[in-house]
């Protein structure tokens, strides 16, 4: 795999952008990348991050506070689009509409490509992993490494997910070798959680739904109760996985209203339902375990749709 540089000669301004509602694995990237430009391009090419803001755990990662909600520049010559298909980059759509060249970076096997330079590999584990294959180990440091490893460790569940392939565990080898407290990285932006946190995974856990003989499971948090305890969306994460570990359940499912009868849904599989197919049906995407959409009706309007295309999988 040619590296990244021997695309990006010539740019003075560049763009960095990734997906609405960011996660560990598109924070990671973006700022990975970031690192890694600042550091090996002269030092009159201006680079921005084109982020929604990002959660208060990510705060480890140096430099986090140069991400911007908005484009910094009316034309940038080059942007990169990590972790995403074009059509969920949000604000940075008017960049990628002016920009000079675009190169598209990611893994998910429902991206078709939208830039002009293309690196959409869907074996790879992460966005995070797929980032630092195109980068020039001798440029990278401590801190590029930590952003890396970061992304890697949320889009692989802490290589407990199924995307985790040898060449993912090689790769986290070699960032852990940097030095940094991984230990802690783990506990802090994977594993630790507020009060309310645990109280809404508990509301949800007690509240689920097993249906379809007990091999789905579903939860779902209303706008209403989202404004009872002021939630907001990241006060989310990893619902859905918990939700995937109940035993005999093959695909977990957890939504959330964003505005009155407009839901967003993560699904989860433990292998035997292809859940990118059904979050594509839906105008969504992901992998083949992991996927989401947005979906609008009454909160059994969605799960009768989502069930109907499990159900042509299940053979049911």
């Amino acid at each position: 795999m040619e590296k990244i540089l021997d695309e990006i000669k010539g740019a003075k301004s560049i763009g960095i952008t990734g997906h609405i509602r960011p996660d560990g694995d598109c924070i990671g990237s973006c700022m990975g990348m970031y690192m890694y430009l600042k550091k090996t391009l002269p030092s009159d090419v201006v680079i921005d991050v084109i982020l929604e803001e990002p959660p208060a755990i990510f705060s480890c990662i140096k430099d986090i506070d140069v991400i911007s909600k908005e484009p910094g520049h009316d034309k940038y010559d080059l942007l990169i689009i990590i972790d995403t298909s074009i059509d969920r980059i949000g604000a940075a759509d008017k960049a990628y509409r002016t920009a000079g060249r675009t190169i598209n970076i990611d893994h998910h096997i429902t991206n078709q490509g939208g830039g002009d330079v293309n690196y959409i590999y869907p074996e790879a584990s992460s966005a995070s992993e797929l980032t630092y294959d195109l980068m020039d180990k001798s440029y990278v440091d401590k801190d590029i490494a930590l952003a890396i490893y970061i992304g890697i460790i949320h889009d692989t569940g802490v290589m407990q997910y199924s995307n985790t392939s040898p060449r993912t565990l090689r790769t986290v080898a070699e960032l852990i070798e940097y030095g940094f407290d991984f230990p802690r990285l783990i506990d802090e932006t994977f594993y630790e959680r507020t009060y309310v946190q645990n109280q809404i995974l508990g509301r949800t856990l007690t509240e689920s739904i097993l249906f379809m003989d007990g091999q789905c499971i579903v939860s779902g948090v209303s706008l209403k109760t989202m404004r009872f305890y002021g939630l907001k969306s990241k006060d989310l994460d990893g619902i859905v996985n918990q939700l995937r570990y109940t035993k005999g359940v093959e695909v977990a499912i957890f939504m959330y209203e964003l505005e009155p009868q407009r839901w967003k849904v993560s699904m989860r599989s433990c292998g035997g339902v292809d859940v990118s197919d059904v979050a594509e049906y839906f105008g969504g995407g992901g992998h083949m375990r992991a996927a989401g959409c947005n979906l609008t009706g009454s909160y059994y309007d969605v799960i009768n749709n989502l069930s109907a295309r499990i159900a042509l999988q299940m053979g049911e």
